[in-house]
């Protein structure tokens, strides 16, 4: 939960109640950073979130791993602050005042494609599908728990990480990855493109990386807990309903025959046939479209 976050006491909360209606609040605040031994300090965080308490909790919590974090109270302040200070992953409330948090994710991807975390207080499969199709790589229902939300942060981090380590590994060498060309699913890891037969699908980044993830493993039963593992770096099964939304969210850009559900387990990759006729099978490497 949430609340406990707040502060140390009945007093203390009282007093920040006092002085939020006393003077009119920022748009934006920078939280010191605690640095741990464990983490990276040049980790910039960007909350995005109008509640002041929920906001200076949850930044405490990110600061306390050693990460700076800033403080966004609207959705204008928050695409002018991800233009400005380029965050490595920003945490994003859905009902913002001025511009919600669907437009501000939508603006903030356009400029900048960045790692992004929605927090919403609607458990509606719904919301979370257009979240995820703006370009949301996440997301949380509140009330959640700190130890969560940080869990999902380094998760994000994590795979910033490897991607920039990919990127710096390709240009080094010259060398890139296959394709991978499954029926007629063609995706270019190197390029991070997809095609299905002639037409290009856009994906979001975790979209992608699932998708290479499943097409790795050509009509084989993946579990949601591998996937989660694979995909986004989290262990707890708490995060299987992010699994199955990005599902969904694939068989609507892919269409719905290309991923089977088994019941209870996970989802398995079930190619068809090549509309060329060619011969091209699953999980054939290095071929193109």
């Amino acid at each position: 939960m949430v609340a406990p976050s707040y502060g140390r006491g009945p007093t203390r909360r009282a007093e920040h109640d006092r002085t939020v209606r006393a003077r009119p609040r920022p748009l934006c605040h920078a939280v010191p950073m605690v640095t741990s031994p464990a983490t990276t300090p040049n980790v910039l965080v960007l909350v995005v979130e109008d509640e002041p308490a929920i906001a200076t909790a949850i930044a405490r919590r990110l600061s306390a791993e050693g990460w700076r974090v800033e403080m966004a109270l609207d959705g204008h302040a928050g695409v002018s602050m991800a233009s400005t200070l380029r965050p490595d992953v920003v945490v994003l409330d859905v009902m913002l005042p001025g511009l919600d948090g669907l437009e501000v994710c939508r603006r903030i991807q356009a400029e900048r494609p960045v790692p992004v975390l929605m927090l919403t207080a609607r458990d509606d499969e719904t919301d979370m599908l257009i979240g995820l199709g703006v370009g949301a790589d996440d997301y949380m229902t509140k009330p959640f728990s700190m130890r969560e939300l940080v869990a999902r942060t380094k998760a994000l981090l994590r795979r910033q990480e490897r991607a920039a380590r990919a990127a710096e590994i390709d240009t080094g060498t010259g060398a890139s990855l296959p394709p991978l060309v499954v029926g007629d699913v063609a995706v270019d890891r190197a390029q991070r493109r997809v095609h299905r037969g002639s037409a290009e699908v856009h994906l979001t980044p975790t979209e992608f990386d699932l998708l290479v993830t499943l097409v790795s493993s050509p009509r084989t039963v993946l579990t949601r807990e591998r996937l989660l593992a694979e995909v986004w770096d989290w262990v707890d099964a708490s995060g299987t309903r992010t699994v199955d939304s990005h599902v969904k969210a694939l068989r609507r850009k892919l269409g719905a025959d290309l991923i089977r559900t088994v019941h209870g387990v996970g989802y398995a990759f079930e190619p068809s046939e090549p509309a060329d006729g060619n011969g091209r099978t699953g999980g054939t490497e290095g071929t193109g479209t």
